[in-house]
């Protein structure tokens, strides 16, 4: 039976590993990538139903803002302990469970009657999505060594933003679907939930939770891939002098700060996502389907210039820099959305686009780099679930301006002032435990590439 081991320092694989590297990835990849655009759907996709809430139950622009964010609420309260079950119950059985679940409560979206239940379904739709993206990057730090994660993790995210692109004209056309006593409405929620609920048996079907459970692969290729991954957890054990805790790591420093950049990247994120929509709307005279279709454009843009950030970020390695410089687009594009008319205003969140779903991506390898990986699951889903709170923070905030002034100008005004914060902040940010802050030092790692 052959060793397999990946080479110190030189980031090369054997052919064996290298062979399970890329079964794992023509397998899993794909299906996580769609399992992200289905969930990324069921989460925003009442921005396209803001009017016909508000036109057939008189749910307000307060209301939905807070029924926006509240979903946020119990994803946060609910993603640690999510994640720590996936790792005792195992992947499979875990990630079907939170599909079917999730899918369930976006399905019963489509009967809501009032307020009350609108937030109650939101907020119950939180608990069921939580834990679901810590627990793939959880799946990929078990099935793939260091030097192929980050890559994985590149593919994996551009899931949200394909999500971002193709939801626009998707929830446009089903809007227009009219029978049976249910609303446009309530047949886009309908559709999109079961959808969900049905690729729960796929993902029950052709999901392994470890590589030796992988019938898929030779013993060989199983062996590889634990030994690489082994031997990696290994060498970083033994720089450390004190093995961490999770109490310990909880009271660092280091992991507040993540916390803090992922919430302010966030913030901007969902603000352009449940109002881009109503800004959209104010162009002309657009049916959904059209405002579909220009909702994708913004999305379309950032999905190239993931890319390009990420390639670039390989190339020349200074993470904190990238990062910085992609919030310094977002908040330039925010600021200037403010400051012409709605087809003016909608340009400029096309610009912004660029740079807080870049942020997003290339912000992740920082905090895997630094992060022990006996540990990193559970942080990683502390850092997303707080994190993601700020996908409650902006829409709540921006339908409370909206309720009380007419305008959300004062929002866009706080976004760009929270991007900047973010970009200054991020030089702080450590790649590894007792570094120093890398303001002269190249970068630890790129949403392409090996973290060091």
């Amino acid at each position: 039976m052959s060793n397999p081991k990946v080479v110190a320092g030189s980031g090369e694989i054997d052919t064996v590993l290298a062979r399970a590297v890329a079964k794992v990835k023509q397998r899993v990849l794909p299906l996580f990538v769609i399992m992200f655009i289905v969930n990324y759907i069921d989460r925003v996709n009442i921005g396209f139903v803001r009017t016909h809430l508000e036109h057939d139950l008189g749910i307000g622009a307060a209301a939905y803002g807070l029924g926006a964010g509240l979903f946020f609420i119990g994803y946060a309260l609910f993603e640690v302990p999510s994640n720590i079950l996936l790792q005792r119950i195992g992947a499979r059985l875990w990630l079907t469970r939170i599909m079917f679940t999730w899918g369930i409560v976006a399905t019963l979206m489509a009967f809501v009657q009032n307020e009350t239940q609108f937030y109650i379904l939101r907020f119950l739709l939180g608990i069921a999505e939580a834990g679901f993206f810590p627990g793939v990057i959880y799946y990929f730090t078990r099935w793939l060594p260091g030097v192929e994660r980050g890559k994985a993790i590149a593919i994996f995210l551009s899931g949200s933003a394909i999500a971002s692109l193709i939801s626009g004209p998707l929830s446009g056309a089903l809007l227009s679907i009219e029978g049976l006593n249910l609303r446009g409405w309530q047949w886009m929620f309908l559709i999109e939930g079961l959808a969900s609920v049905f690729l729960c048996f796929i993902v029950w079907f052709w999901l392994d939770s470890r590589p030796h459970d992988a019938k898929w692969l030779s013993r060989d290729e199983q062996d590889a891939l634990v030994q690489a991954i082994d031997q990696e957890q290994r060498e970083r054990e033994a720089l450390a002098t004190v093995k961490p805790t999770m109490g310990q790591l909880l009271k660092d420093g280091q992991i507040l700060l993540f916390c803090l950049l992922y919430f302010c990247i966030q913030l901007t994120i969902y603000a352009a996502t449940f109002w881009l929509p109503s800004i959209i709307k104010k162009m002309g005279d657009l049916s959904d389907f059209q405002v579909g279709l220009f909702n994708s454009i913004p999305w379309l843009i950032s999905i190239i210039a993931m890319y390009a950030f990420a390639a670039a970020s390989g190339k020349w390695r200074f993470q904190q820099a990238w990062v910085a410089c992609a919030l310094l687009i977002a908040a330039l594009g925010m600021f200037l959305s403010t400051t012409g008319g709605p087809v003016f205003a909608f340009v400029a969140v096309c610009f912004a686009a660029i740079g807080f779903k870049s942020a997003s991506a290339l912000f992740w390898p920082i905090p895997q780099a630094y992060l022990d990986a006996r540990i990193a699951a559970a942080v990683i889903a502390l850092i997303n679930s707080l994190g993601n709170l700020g996908g409650f923070f902006a829409p709540a905030t921006f339908g409370f301006l909206e309720q009380q002034t007419g305008s959300i100008v004062g929002g866009l005004y706080g976004l760009a002032g929270t991007s900047i914060l973010a970009a200054i902040l991020v030089f702080f940010a450590k790649t590894r435990p007792g570094a120093q802050p890398p303001l002269n030092q190249p970068g630890a790692g790129t949403a392409l590439g090996k973290p060091h």
